[in-house]
């Protein structure tokens, strides 16, 4: 049985991808553990879905959050995963920040080892890097990608952009979609929020953080009438903003995150689901959101930024709308015609794409990247 070490830079509460990736994997047989970062409140050895978990603790951890110390923090994280792991058949790599573990055991104490590098976004094109960082990043993942034996990525516009960068063979595609469910439509949102059934209610859920479009949408909001409502679902920096428009306009509420096992029965009591990414880097251009599949999987049309990969989709399958820019203007359109769809026809697309784009066939690319990185 092939031991396989997957690592990330967190602390592995909320990392849904890597979750479903390992469970495919020790489903198909490998002997897997998630490697991650301990912090207080959380067990250094761990058992999550049946997937273990080992938390490094660091020495460090509590020391200042200076840049310098940081960068010690990262070493320290360095060293004891290439001393506990070394031996393992293969490394995979989630994010570039674990790349170069992979290119220290793989160099100096195991030539054996066999490394996927799993990009979970345009790595070097992220929002808010720039100046000496980005180039720093460039310079990185140019020297150490070389030392993968595999690479995923996860739209085709990413994948195609590294094999110009870095002339090698072009990525497999492992997107970041739900697990198939065949859901009941609900209507939890009317209930908890006394919404009438005259009203639209258009859902964002996901992270309240820069780029996402959440002040384009509040803006929209407060200048429609009752008849368009929006519920804003998650945590995150715009938090506080969302509460007190909440309190200023009646089109607007604000519901808490929830636990991802009762996330889609929130989800489907939408009429359509809001994915407004801001063109802000090349990374957020190339995207394909999970929030955009969870949408479809909860049988939900969507209303989507007007950048390549997600309009692909959308357009391609006729599963909703989408804006020709993000601004107040540009959602009130979309809006408008997105209440003028046909419901049945929304619902046939709908139930097509979700064949498509679930994990169970995400997981079938997943498993033959890892065939083809054993037996050849």
């Amino acid at each position: 049985m092939k031991k396989v070490a997957s690592i990330v830079l967190n602390n592995f509460k909320n990392d849904s991808r890597v979750l479903k990736e390992n469970i495919s994997l020790k489903n198909a047989g490998y002997d897997i553990i998630v490697v991650a970062l301990h912090e207080d409140g959380l067990s250094e050895f761990d058992t999550i879905q049946n997937i273990p978990v080992h938390r490094i603790k660091l020495k460090s951890r509590n020391w200042s959050k200076n840049k310098i110390i940081q960068i010690f923090k990262y070493f320290e994280f360095i060293f004891k995963v290439t001393k506990k792991y070394k031996n393992t058949d293969v490394l995979h790599c989630n994010d570039l920040n674990t790349l170069p573990i992979a290119f220290i055991i793989k160099k100096f104490f195991n030539p054996k080892i066999m490394v996927v590098y799993d990009a979970h976004e345009y790595e070097t094109e992220t929002n808010g890097l720039h100046g000496t960082q980005k180039r720093i990043v460039k310079v990185l993942e140019k020297a150490l990608i070389g030392y993968a034996d595999k690479v995923i990525t996860v739209s085709s516009a990413i994948a195609d952009a590294y094999v110009d960068l870095y002339n090698i063979p072009k990525p497999s595609l492992v997107l970041n979609t739900p697990v198939y469910v065949d859901i009941e439509n609900k209507d939890l949102f009317r209930e908890h929020f006394n919404i009438t059934k005259e009203q639209t209610i258009f859902l964002y859920q996901g992270a309240l953080t820069p780029g996402r479009g959440i002040e384009i949408l509040l803006n929209t909001f407060k200048e429609l009438d009752q008849k368009s409502v929006i519920v804003f679902m998650g945590y995150g920096t715009y938090e506080a903003s969302i509460i007190t428009a909440t309190q200023e306009y009646d089109n607007i509420y604000f519901h808490p995150a929830v636990s991802p096992d009762i996330l889609l029965n929130f989800t489907s009591s939408a009429d359509f689901g809001i994915s407004t990414i801001e063109d802000s880097c090349l990374s957020y251009r190339y995207c394909l959101p999970n929030k955009m599949f969870e949408y479809i999987m909860a049988n939900v049309p969507v209303i989507v930024s007007n950048l390549p990969e997600m309009k692909k989709v959308v357009i391609d399958n006729n599963i909703g709308v989408v804006t020709q820019e993000n601004t107040p203007q540009g959602l009130k359109l979309a809006i408008e015609e997105a209440q003028k769809l046909d419901k049945d026809t929304l619902q046939n697309n709908i139930n097509y794409v979700k064949s498509i784009y679930n994990w169970g066939e995400q997981e079938k690319v997943l498993l033959s990247v890892y065939k083809d990185l054993l037996e050849n």
